[in-house]
């Protein structure tokens, strides 16, 4: 039977990404060409300071790129409006949210914006895909809750939910373990993957759980202060990829276990 060809949803093309202040540029990374299949979990990693953020921010518009292009769905970046876009991509972040006093639900339900009258009134298809988000990270038990009584790991898969409530084929997230203890952090990336199965999503995310990551990721993104290369876990250690991020006499990648351990 022939396999059906993964939808692109996104790509950059010659991506130079970094900072211009006045008459002068600052270059994070360049040369950055990565695609992104429909239905895949990537994963972001690199070094603290290497530029993971500023990617990020650059792929969802938040920062423009200083040269080449993010194409998302066939279209340029920089030919999409934010309510367009905001159709197409959806963006977890690392900071709380502004207003812990909404209760669950109407935290999720916020996801439904781009498609709300000016109002902000939720049709029956609205809520459906509410209860729908909250039934696909299990967190139905917690819809009345307010977001203040909520733990950190509880109130991520809320985010998550509101994400998915958004109704987009992407999801990115930054940094979505930051606070969690071992086991949640786990538990949110397996939610992740499971998403990104059952309902065909890509899901993108930063993290600097990267022995985690490339258990489970379908494709790793790997910025070094050398090069951004996207390839599947097993052929980034297969080239020596994951040997370039921390300083070789202290911290060394252990190909045979897929993971990093600290040098005696």
């Amino acid at each position: 039977m022939t396999k059906t060809a993964q939808h692109t949803v996104l790509k950059t093309e010659n991506l130079t990404i970094g900072y211009a202040l006045k008459k002068q540029q600052t270059v994070i990374a360049s040369n950055i060409n990565i695609t992104l299949k429909q239905g895949e979990l990537i994963g972001l990693v690199g070094a603290n300071g290497i530029g993971k953020s500023t990617l990020l921010r650059t792929l969802t518009k938040v920062q423009q790129p200083l040269n080449g292009a993010v194409v998302i769905n066939g279209v340029s970046l920089a030919e999409t409006s934010y309510l367009e876009l905001s159709k197409s991509l959806s963006v977890v972040l690392t900071e709380q949210p502004a207003s812990k006093n909404l209760t669950v639900f109407e935290l999720v339900a916020l996801g439904r914006q781009p498609y709300t009258n000016w109002v902000g009134n939720l049709s029956n298809n609205d809520i459906s895909i509410v209860e729908k988000a909250l039934l696909q990270t299990n967190i139905q038990p917690l819809k009345n809750k307010k977001c203040y009584e909520l733990s950190d790991g509880q109130l991520q898969k809320v985010m998550i939910a509101r994400a998915l409530a958004q109704d987009t084929n992407l999801i990115i997230l930054d940094e979505p373990t930051t606070h969690l203890d071992m086991y949640h952090k786990a538990y949110i990336l397996k939610l992740l993957k499971k998403l990104s199965k059952e309902t065909g999503k890509t899901i993108l995310f930063s993290s600097h759980e990267i022995n985690l990551a490339i258990q489970l990721c379908d494709k790793m993104i790997v910025m070094s202060h050398s090069q951004v290369i996207s390839n599947t876990p097993c052929n980034l250690i297969s080239k020596g990829v994951f040997n370039e991020l921390f300083p070789e006499d202290m911290i060394a990648f252990d190909e045979k276990t897929g993971s990093f351990r600290v040098k005696q």
